[in-house]
Parts: structure tokens; sequence; C-alpha cells
């Protein structure tokens, strides 16, 4: 039986030492009983202030559009939740979703059409209204580039293309009309319209602020890019986008692994490699868990937090340079998430098993946690919506219920008792290889908070001092797709059960 001792060694001392116990059942040793773990919480000692936003992406998906039962429930579940900085991208699969402007102009038209596109924007403006989102439309109209052929794409707007995003050079070398394609789209929402290539005047009726603006997605790999291109594209599209909208802050690069191109912070980084005058406010990155093919449960609680550290160790170096080269720059990490290997494949409609929901968020709250202590400013959890096909291990709405699921309510737990400005104090494990369980404390206006996740498969009871003062919620595989369970110590003890995420509070 798993234990935790909790005992304070002097009346009046700041410290609280807690000795971990994991528990012996289904392990191969009985070293897990034999050698507790400890804690030692020093409320006195500042680490860091918390300088973190917790929350989320939503990617324009077809269960997102009006009328889908599933769209209702997650846009009322982005409402519901409230978060700040909320990522939307309408993007590449999707093109008569996603491009505002999908025919190259002519003397005689233009191909402007936003009927498909506004529903859904709308419906995420509405959820998100009150709270700064953070808006990138990604993909960029194909016939901005030099291709062989004109690129096609689906009558069907719920088809996906794969094969939308082609060529890699600018058929404009000056970036004019990249930056006009985007001073167009951002003015028909916040300026009520624009007038097109040939100046005929398009009214929407908009005027919505946008505080965020993200520049293209994963610097635009698909069309090949280099850090000398994106930099040039960057500041195409911020200086036209700046003319419409001149309180707009920008993010640029969103890199997709940014623990193979370092070269891409080094170059966007140096302000001398960009038009004078160009705001560098955040910069973006993404991680995703990816077990190989044959891994189950057993293998993915090791694999998923064995690759969290690698993308860690890539954070810090990230951080150094941009210390370095833009201090005043602000950091998200704006896609934080697991992928499985069956995705998009045949039989990805069967869902994995229950507990992977709990794993999964049990690595975005060690990522919470670990983000938090190097002050990342945006740590965004990938994504509202994943369905057959279109990436379902990825979701935070159990597609088959329209529930959120555990990931979901992981996010809204943490989204609710910890903010930027509260205090992040010493804490320390006795053993700080230890793999199994990660904790820490925070000072909040609300009062003291120790959040605990369990990164393990089988339960860890704790002995907790004052614990009639003592409360705690906890998402764990007993709550389900319902959102985070009281749990009352008893006996003066709690139990964290296997991949639960626990805020206890006192």
């Amino acid at each position: 039986m798993a234990f935790f001792k909790w005992r304070q060694s002097m009346s009046k001392s700041p410290f609280l030492t807690f000795m971990v116990g994991l528990a012996c059942i289904g392990s191969t040793t009985a070293s897990h009983c034999e050698k507790p773990l400890g804690i030692t919480i020093q409320w006195d000692k500042t680490t860091v202030v918390s300088r973190s936003t917790p929350t989320l992406q939503v990617v324009v998906n077809p269960p997102l559009r009006p009328g889908q039962a599933l769209g209702a429930a997650s846009y009322k579940a982005v409402k519901d939740l409230g978060a700040d900085y909320v990522r939307y991208v309408p993007w590449l699969p999707y093109p008569k979703l996603a491009v505002a402007e999908l025919e190259p102009p002519t003397p005689q038209k233009t191909s402007w059409d936003f009927s498909l596109i506004d529903p859904m924007t709308k419906d995420f403006l509405a959820a998100t209204e009150g709270h700064p989102a953070v808006l990138n439309f990604s993909t960029m109209p194909a016939w901005l580039f030099k291709t062989d052929k004109p690129v096609t794409y689906p009558a069907d707007p719920n088809q996906v293309n794969w094969d939308y995003t082609q060529g890699t050079e600018l058929r404009d070398p000056t970036g004019k009309e990249l930056g006009d394609y985007y001073a167009r789209l951002v003015s028909w929402y916040v300026n009520g319209g624009f007038s097109d290539e040939n100046g005929v005047r398009h009214e929407s009726g908009y005027h919505y602020k946008l505080p965020v603006w993200e520049v293209l997605n994963e610097v635009d790999f698909e069309h090949a890019t280099t850090p000398e291109q994106y930099a040039a594209r960057y500041d195409a599209i911020v200086s036209a986008i700046h003319k419409v909208s001149p309180e707009t802050k920008f993010m640029g690069l969103a890199l997709a692994m940014p623990s193979v191109a370092p070269n891409y912070f080094e170059y966007f980084l140096d302000r001398k490699n960009h038009r004078p005058g160009t705001p560098l406010d955040y910069i973006s990155y993404h991680f995703y868990a990816v077990p190989v093919a044959g891994q189950t449960l057993d293998s993915w609680k090791y694999t998923f937090f064995d690759q969290e550290a690698g993308f860690l160790n890539s954070v810090r170096y990230i951080e150094n340079i941009r210390k370095r080269l833009s201090p005043e720059t602000k950091t998200s990490g704006d896609e934080l998430g697991v992928i499985l290997p069956t995705d998009n494949k045949p039989g990805d409609n069967v869902p994995p098993p229950a507990a992977y929901w709990n794993l999964a968020g049990a690595l975005y709250a060690d990522l919470y946690i670990e983000l938090s202590r190097l002050q990342i400013d945006i740590i965004g959890e990938s994504q509202l919506v994943g369905a057959p096909t279109q990436f379902p291990s990825v979701s935070m709405m159990n597609w088959r219920n329209n529930k959120p699921n555990a990931r979901f309510w992981v996010l809204k737990l943490i989204k609710d008792s910890f903010h930027p400005g509260d205090t992040l104090v010493d804490t320390k494990l006795s053993e700080q290889d230890s793999p199994d369980v990660a904790a820490q404390a925070f000072v909040t206006p609300a009062g003291r908070k120790l959040l605990l996740v369990n990164k393990r498969d089988r339960s860890v009871e704790l002995t907790l001092p004052d614990a009639e003062k003592a409360g705690a919620l906890t998402v764990d595989e007993k709550s389900g797709d319902d959102s985070a369970r009281s749990v009352k110590p008893t006996g003066g003890k709690i139990v964290l059960e296997p991949f639960a995420v626990t805020v206890i509070s006192w």
C-alpha cells in the first residue's frame, strides 16, 4: 500500500516535509514501499513568479461547422472555460474553410468569399468574447506561389486535401501581394470590410478587436521556407496588417520541431534581419509526444514523459537564444499534446483506452509545471476537436458523446487554480530523478495550493497536514468525461489515482 507521510519538523517552521511512498500494487519489486519519496515545500522561498497562461488551440475542422452537435458543444466548452489567448487556426487540409481568395484576381473579377469561413470564425470569437485570442489563418492562397500548373481544391469544403500548398517561391518576390492578402483578410474582421484588387468595396460590418496575429504555421514548411524566406514573409505580412490594425501584436515562427531548427530562432530574433520597426512580440513553437507503432499504454506512460524531457531541453536552449537576442519577446508553446501513430489511418475511429486521455492530460499538467518554472508566457494544449480522419487522439472533446474529455478537464482545473502572477515556491523531491510523481506548490491570491501529477498507472496515498482544512479536486479515470471531482481527505489521507492530476488547496 502506498503512503504519504507529511511532517512539520518545527512548529513555527515555514518548511513542510512530505515523505511519499509509491504503491506496491502492480510493482515488480518492493523497493517502492521501502524507499519513500520526500517533498519539502518552503512556502516563504520564491523560485519564480509565474508568467504562464494555460490555454488551448482550436483548429478548424468540419465538426466545428454550424449545425454540428459536436461543434456547438465544443464552443460551449470554450466559453465556459474562459481562457485567454486561445489560438484559432483555419488550416491546410480544408482550403474552402481557410482561404478567403482561392482564385487569383484578374482585372475583371476577384474570388473573395467568406461565406464558409465566417460562421466558424464568428462562433469562435463569440466563445472567446472578453478574452484576448490569437488568430492564425495559416494557409496562404496557392496562387501566390509559382507552380507548374494551377493548384486545384475539392468542391466539397469538408473533403480533406493535403496537397493544396505547392510551390516555394512567391510570384511577387517583393512580398507585397502576400501582405495585401492578409491586410484585406484582417480588415474584413476589424474594419468592416476592404477594397479588393480592383477597387471594389466588400462590406462585412465586423469590428472585432484583434489582440494577436500569428504569422503562418510551422514556418510554412509546406512551402520549404528558409529562415531568410520566413523572416521576409513575416515582415511583409506584419507591415501590411499593422497598417490596418495598428494595435495588433504579432507572433512568429510556430515551429513544429524546434529542436531541429535552432537557426530559425537565431535568425528571426536578430533584429538586423528584419525591416526597421518590425515588432517581434512573440515566438511560438510546438511539441507532440509521438509513440512508435506497436506501443501500448504500458509503454506510453514512459515514452510521453521521456520525449517531454527532450522537448524541455530544447525550450531551455531556445530561451537562451531569446534572452540574448530579444529578451522583450514573449514565448508561446501553442501546440502541446500527443499524436498516436494510429491517427488518420484505417481504424482510427476506434478510440484508445480510456486511461489514455488521463495520461495525455497528465502530460499537459507536467508541461504546465515545467514551463511555468521556465516562465513561458503561453502554455497551449492542442487541440479542441479531433475526430476520426483528423487526429482523433489529439482531441479534447469526446467525438462519440460530444462531451469534453479528461484532457479538457485537466486544462480547466489548472486554468481555474493558477494564473500569471502566482508565486512558485521551492518544492523539492528527496529523489530528484523520481519519474513517477510531479509536484509544484504555488502561493496564489486564493491561498496555498499544490499541483500533483501521477505519471504512472498505480495509486499513491498521501497523508496531509491540517487535513481537516484541506480540500482537493482531481481529474482521473473515475471522473471520466466529467469535470474534476472533489476528493475529501479521509483519516488525514488522500489518494492519487493512476494518471491523476490533483490540486490540493488549504
